[in-house]
């Protein structure tokens, strides 16, 4: 068995914005600073946290500022549901929320009892961080 690495959502994040920052400020021809940073934030910083949480639910990387109890969890639980279950991630990667998926399994008459046991062990809407910006 081998050892899952210990990762920081916001050390990772760090090198992130730091790649944008210069590939937009040499796009400008200039060092555009905190503005990058910030659009970086307004444009980026959900759909990248989002995938990290996905990245830790599935066990796949051990992001250390998550809930420690939901590593894993898509590995333990759902082995009935997995077709489901790997439907709704899909939604979940594109951006969607409850509603959207909840609207979507309506749409397509997905029995709704199955798809809210998967977003209520989810739980994505307690499963924000904020961006955290150097002092």
């Amino acid at each position: 068995m081998s050892l899952i690495e210990r990762l920081s959502v916001y050390a990772d994040c760090e090198q992130e914005v730091q790649r944008y920052k210069w590939i937009e400020s040499e796009k400008a021809g200039h060092d555009l600073g905190e503005v990058a940073i910030r659009r970086w934030v307004k444009e980026h910083w959900w759909g990248y946290l989002r995938a990290r949480w996905l990245e830790h639910l599935q066990g796949r990387r051990f992001w250390v500022e998550l809930d420690r109890g939901d590593f894993g969890l898509l590995q333990r639980e759902f082995h009935d549901d997995s077709l489901l279950l790997d439907r709704i991630l899909d939604r979940l990667k594109d951006g969607q929320e409850n509603l959207d998926i909840i609207l979507w399994a309506h749409a397509w008459n997905i029995p709704i009892d199955s798809v809210l046991s998967i977003l209520e062990a989810l739980d994505i809407n307690s499963r924000r961080l904020a961006y955290r910006f150097d002092a």
